[in-house]
């Protein structure tokens, strides 16, 4: 976050903290390690809509949880498959809004919660940052993280390359303008 001069509220700092916490313990206790093993986003929001005031908070915070940690920590993933980044922005975004709008959580969280609908991708692009910077460590990563940036084209990743003194040779070009 330093980094990048970005300021967030002390609450939602702590929650993405606690998200990426509580994703790494469950992949070490055995969990499927690809977002494909996850069940699909539309379900968890039919199960939301369909049940009661408690369980219409569980759901939802699991969908906002669930779409931001896969745009974030899989975003090359999701720039190959057939729903897309978009897909997962707008499905956290309304599950988080939905919390900041409906009062179903714990009293004083709103807040949270509309600053997490509301920076979604930001705060995706966050948690892609986290896991670039933990993939560095080998040349496997390293691998794919050039993947990444052939995929999504994002100049972040390729300063991110860059400092790792990878040349980029190939990856997605601006068209060049024509001269009249």
């Amino acid at each position: 976050m330093a980094s990048r001069k970005l300021r967030i509220q002390q609450e939602t700092e702590f929650y993405l903290v606690n998200l990426l916490a509580s994703r790494l313990r469950a992949r070490g206790a055995g969990a499927a390690p690809e977002p494909a093993a996850d069940e699909p986003l539309a379900l968890i929001l039919a199960r939301a809509l369909a049940g009661d005031r408690q369980q219409r908070y569980r759901e939802l915070k699991r969908l906002g949880d669930t779409s931001l940690f896969v745009s974030g920590f899989f975003s090359d993933w999701l720039a190959r498959s057939t729903v897309g980044t978009g897909y997962y922005a707008a499905m956290g975004e309304r599950a988080y809004g939905s919390l900041a709008e409906g009062g179903l959580g714990p009293a004083g969280l709103a807040g949270l919660y509309a600053e997490l609908s509301g920076r979604f991708e930001e705060l995706a692009d966050l948690l892609a940052e986290v896991a670039e910077l933990s993939e560095l460590r080998s040349n496997r990563g390293l691998v794919r993280l050039y993947q990444r940036f052939l995929l999504t084209g994002s100049e972040r990743v390729a300063e991110r390359l860059r400092e790792r003194g990878v040349a980029l040779f190939a990856g997605p070009v601006k068209p060049r303008r024509m001269a009249n």
